[in-house]
């Protein structure tokens, strides 16, 4: 029998710890997502990772040190090249990509926006890179309007959609960004996602929905959810994490409103008791407050979610394991609003974790699925060393 039942991976969505070693090649030299944010905030609470050992890791200001930690910490860098969420998560589990995605921080090529604007039958707006929030407000009236789509970019490698619900209904956005994904962004144009970014009101009062949809490239190799679920073991996604694995791997999915709402399925499932793994993905840190440059408002974030994580980690039982980590990070307090090149956190609690490991810093984010994989008695990754029977006890 494998040694734990169940498995939580929780990823706060771009919070990251602190620049990586290459950090100056992406322009990222001295970001540092949570210490900015706290310091921003004059201090953050959150006990719940404080005690696991979040004050261990970096100096953030409002948590301390912990003397004596419940769980195992450290850090950890990313080998794969890129910043973006489908690249960090499928490092986490268990597949570093050698060959990146292709960015197109000056708007998409004539030929691509060409060929999209065919195969749906319609012109499209913008082709820059833009805020999210910032575009729709500068070209939302021009789309009600001429209901032409809203297309922009960033550094980042996706192909975003935007368009008012009552002008182009949901679910014709998201069957246009399917065509996207299928027939026009392949090959060497194959962005690690198209997103379907759904907004409703009016001028000067446009609001994004929490109805917006990631279409990914399907991961090139099998991953930790693919061999989990080759043994029979439950995965259940919860978030966007099934969108950035193209579903594969999934048994069950869970789509959420917000990151509370996130939290509370992770518990949900917890209760239910199924032997598996529970992946969630806490996505608003990144989307309302790292691209939107509002430490505050991810400070607030943090501190709710600390709040309901409490209940979570009280509840594991001795096969249970839990893991916070990150999936990049999205300083907001610098004066961009794309993802920064920052090491993670890597937290790991549980009735049966050895508190106080230093795990230090860790070379892949991989380093996570493998350890997944070793507590479900799955097939380990090609990529990553687990820190299983350094953390807990037998």
């Amino acid at each position: 029998m494998p040694p734990f039942e169940r498995v939580v991976v929780i990823v706060l969505d771009s919070c990251g710890v602190g620049d990586a070693p290459d950090a100056a090649q992406y322009g990222d030299l001295g970001a540092s997502t949570l210490p900015h944010v706290a310091r921003a905030c004059g201090g953050l609470r959150l006990p719940v990772m404080g005690r696991l050992g979040l004050g261990r890791i970096a100096a953030i200001d409002g948590i301390p040190p912990a003397a004596a930690p419940t769980g195992a910490f450290g850090r950890m860098i990313e080998i794969a090249a890129g910043k973006d969420s489908t690249t960090g998560h499928w490092e986490l589990m268990g597949l570093p990509l050698a060959v990146p995605f292709p960015t197109y921080p000056k708007g998409f090529p004539p030929d691509v926006i060409a060929a999209f604007e065919s195969r749906i039958g319609r012109r499209v707006l913008g082709n820059r890179p833009a805020s999210g929030t910032q575009i729709i407000a500068e070209l939302g009236e021009e789309h009600l309007r001429t209901g032409r789509p809203i297309v922009y970019s960033s550094a980042d490698s996706v192909f975003q959609v935007a368009a008012h619900e009552s002008v182009i209904p949901v679910d014709e956005l998201y069957r246009e960004c399917q065509i996207a994904r299928d027939e026009v962004l392949v090959g060497s144009h194959a962005v690690s996602r198209v997103i379907a970014r759904p907004f409703v009101g009016e001028p000067g009062r446009f609001v994004r929905t929490d109805r917006r949809r990631d279409f990914s490239v399907p991961p090139p190799e099998p991953t930790v959810l693919d061999r989990l679920q080759a043994a029979g073991i439950e995965v259940v996604a919860i978030g966007k994490i099934a969108d950035l694995f193209a579903g594969r791997g999934i048994t069950g999915t869970v789509h959420t409103h917000n990151d509370l709402d996130g939290l509370l399925e992770t518990a949900g499932a917890l209760e239910r008791g199924r032997r598996g793994l529970i992946f969630t993905n806490l996505v608003d840190l990144d989307t309302l407050y790292g691209h939107r440059n509002d430490p505050r408002g991810y400070g607030t974030d943090l501190e709710a979610i600390d709040a309901v994580l409490g209940p979570i980690v009280d509840s594991l039982g001795p096969t249970d394991l839990v893991i916070l980590t990150a999936d990049h990070g999205n300083d907001p307090t610098t004066s961009g609003t794309d993802h920064t090149r920052e090491m993670v956190p890597l937290l790991i609690g549980g009735p049966r974790v050895l508190g106080g490991t230093d795990l230090g810093v860790r070379t892949t984010f991989a380093d996570v699925g493998a350890t997944v994989a070793e507590a479900l008695g799955a097939a380990p990754p090609r990529a990553g060393t687990s820190v299983l029977r350094q953390v807990t006890t037998q």
